[in-house]
């Protein structure tokens, strides 16, 4: 059960969150999803854990001696009252996460010929088999560390796998103990047999704990038990004393494996013995301590979860289509000029075209520059491959390389050495902010002169991510929008104040006050006859000054529609009955991310609509570089309009606010099933895409402009 925020005019951040996460650990108990999908949320909700830890657990436990944190007007939390919040709903969550995977999606999926095996239950034969396979290629990776007075205890890394062995060494009855790391090169789940419709697997550290006597020679092995921590991650750097912030980054991530413990994860079958001298070497209080009746680190079900030979126990394809606007083999740059700029809507369409634009531009004789912001990119990135082409291909290259991206840091400062030395000018970041727009211009020499393409979206440039998160991508050559951005670039790389911006939001200069403006204006605008109207689609809503200026004009009659995936701060059930149904909330959870941004206000029949990279936290619109583009197109504001229109008419996807911090549950009927946003949008662009064809097919004058090449 949520912690109770009944009469709280905010929700907690961190609380609301929980209930995020729990919406998700909701997908794997939904039996409408494939067996494979919910093994998927099983480990996502791991994956999300780890990381709530490492930031938000960790940062509330520094608070501890503080008596009161305020975080707006009044308005705060006690820390320790809230840590006690959180570990009593974290441990509610992690029991059913547990009891949904082996109460019924491993059985299920055993039903289904995939089956997850213990060593006792193999066959001698297989046993004998897994032992030879055990000395050939995992027994020279394993290292056994023996804790004494000359070994001591060693520094165990962030969220690895470990093993606690117990022992006796031969004629010495003292009890020993020894850590051994189950390292990432062996295989999680090590296959066992796989043959036509059946697999069994493994886990990596049931077959090392069985064969022990391999890595402890005439030792006697009392016990062995596994066990993971997780560390505080939740350090900054004093970016306005130091000289050199990429070196001193590097410093903080080689010291993450020294960094204090905020969780330690055991086995429910470590005994009390092991359990006390392992917390005691650890330093770790016991309330930090979760005993668990299971497999470990569960983020790396992923690896079971994408096995490819049992389509039915997966979802249906959605391969990525070509866009109408800008289709396969199309010359981008004229594209873009003829049509004046156009809207790619990933992942149901390709993020193929912002890879040609940046290929083409890198090799094209009359493109002068490339500027671009990289937040977080793949590990072999097709981006960054293309600005290093640029670069060396004569161009003048310069890139925002966000180094203080949490948890890409060590993988960006990777890609910014690459670029360095390819010859592209390279920006670290901006002391104090974190860089977090999603901005491209490609500087062309044309017959006209110098013309500026711009790319501007809601998401990364990230070729992995684009094919599963919902995010949207602006291609334009509007020289208001285009002023901005140079503009926005020399802020960016240099000393340049920012200037009176023509069209764009850019935070933290000017987005917290442009949304309160027309939240303001909405409600100036409104009343019981004619309603004003706002629609807020984010990851996020958060901003509790924000949120008082929503309260406000609910109270002025403005039906205010948000759908917002993750963490909700707002509470309509706060505000009197006649007020608060002013206020609808949807969380959508589905087989993609929800990522985009869109920002909607009727402004009383001259509706105005924005989109971009920023939620609505105060870490995005006062402590970020964050960008809200305008959309002006009749066409692009339609397509916008159906986004929404679908999102909020989810009933198979769609949990609705329904009281304060609890959303309704997910539908798995049949009737729901034709609302289901994504794929309504997905059928909606492909339908699209197949008229277009025929509509070219029929009539030669509809024509797709081609690159020479």
């Amino acid at each position: 059960m949520a912690a109770s925020v009944e009469n709280e005019q905010y929700i907690n951040r961190d609380i609301s969150w929980l209930e995020f996460n729990a919406r998700v650990l909701g997908e794997a108990a939904d039996k409408g999803n494939p067996l494979l999908e919910r093994l998927k949320f099983i480990a996502i909700f791991s994956s999300n854990l780890d990381e709530f830890y490492m930031v938000r657990v960790a940062g509330v436990s520094q608070q501890l001696g503080d008596t009161f944190k305020r975080v707006y007007g009044d308005s705060g939390y006690v820390p320790a009252v809230l840590m006690k919040q959180l570990d009593t709903r974290i441990r509610q969550l992690v029991e059913r996460q547990y009891r949904s995977l082996y109460k019924e999606i491993l059985p299920e999926l055993a039903r289904n010929g995939i089956r997850l095996a213990v060593w006792k239950e193999l066959p001698e034969e297989k046993r004998e088999a897994l032992r030879k396979r055990f000395i050939a290629s995992y027994l020279p990776i394993l290292t056994p560390i023996g804790i004494d007075s000359s070994h001591p205890f060693p520094q165990v890394p962030n969220l690895g796998l470990e093993l606690l062995v117990r022992l006796r060494r031969e004629n010495d009855e003292k009890e020993h103990f020894a850590v051994l790391e189950v390292p990432s090169l062996i295989p999680r789940f090590i296959e066992v047999e796989v043959y036509g419709r059946h697999a069994t697997f493994i886990p990596s550290e049931e077959l090392i704990a069985n064969n022990l006597d391999l890595l402890f020679n005439k030792c006697t092995i009392l016990e062995c038990s596994a066990f993971r921590i997780t560390r505080d991650m939740d350090f900054s750097i004093d970016e306005e004393s130091i000289a050199d912030l990429l070196t001193e980054m590097q410093i903080a991530l080689q010291k993450k494996a020294q960094r204090k413990v905020v969780r330690l994860e055991i086995s429910s079958l470590m005994s009390r013995k092991s359990r006390e001298w392992l917390a005691g070497m650890l330093r770790t209080p016991k309330e930090y301590i979760f005993s668990i009746s299971g497999m470990l680190n569960l983020k790396d079900l992923f690896r079971l979860a994408g096995l490819n030979n049992f389509p039915e126990l997966a979802d249906r394809p959605l391969p990525p289509l070509s866009s109408v606007s800008c289709p396969k083999g199309a010359d981008i740059f004229r594209t873009i000029r003829e049509k004046g700029g156009f809207l790619l809507h990933h992942p149901y369409e390709s993020f193929s075209p912002v890879v040609r634009f940046l290929e083409e531009a890198a090799n094209d004789p009359n493109v002068l520059a490339i500027k671009q912001t990289l937040y977080r990119v793949s590990g072999n990135s097709p981006v960054v491959k293309a600005l290093i082409a640029a670069a060396r291909n004569g161009k003048q290259v310069s890139v925002l390389v966000e180094i203080k991206a949490r948890f890409d840091e060590e993988n960006n400062i990777n890609w910014a050495r690459e670029l360095a030395n390819a010859g592209a000018h390279v920006v670290y970041g901006i002391a104090g902010l974190k860089v977090h727009c999603k901005a491209l211009m490609v500087v062309r020499q044309e017959e006209d002169g110098i013309r500026r393409y711009l790319h501007l979206g809601t998401g990364n440039y990230n070729d992995k991510t684009a094919q599963l998160y919902t995010d949207l991508g602006f291609f334009t050559d509007d020289k208001a929008l285009a002023d901005d951005v140079s503009a926005l670039f020399n802020v960016i790389t240099g000393f340049s104040s920012p200037p009176d911006w023509n069209k764009l939001w850019v935070a933290p200069f000017n987005i917290k006050e442009k949304l309160i403006y027309h939240i303001d204006r909405e409600a100036e605008l409104s009343t019981p006859q004619n309603p004003g109207a706002i629609t807020i689609k984010a990851n996020s809503l958060i901003d509790y000054e924000i949120i008082d200026h929503l309260y406000e004009a609910a109270r002025r009659h403005v039906k205010i529609n948000l759908v917002i995936r993750g963490i909700c701060g707002i509470n309509p059930f706060w505000l009197p009955k006649q007020y608060a149904r002013n206020i609808q909330v949807v969380s959508i959870l589905d087989r993609f991310l929800e990522h985009a941004r869109i920002y909607r206000f009727a402004n009383n029949g001259d509706p105005v609509y924005y989109i971009g990279s920023a939620d609505v936290m105060p870490r995005n619109i006062r402590r970020r570089i964050e960008v809200l583009l305008p959309i002006e197109s009749d066409a692009i504001r339609r397509d916008l309009d159906f986004i929404l229109d679908c999102a909020l008419r989810d009933k198979r996807k769609g949990r609705r606010l329904i009281g304060p911090n609890r959303y309704s549950r997910p539908l798995p009927s049949a009737s729901a099933e034709p609302t289901r946003s994504q794929y309504k949008l997905y059928d909606f662009y492909r339908n699209r895409l197949e008229k277009t064809r025929e509509a070219i097919g029929r009539n030669e004058s509809l024509t797709i402009f081609t690159s020479p090449n």
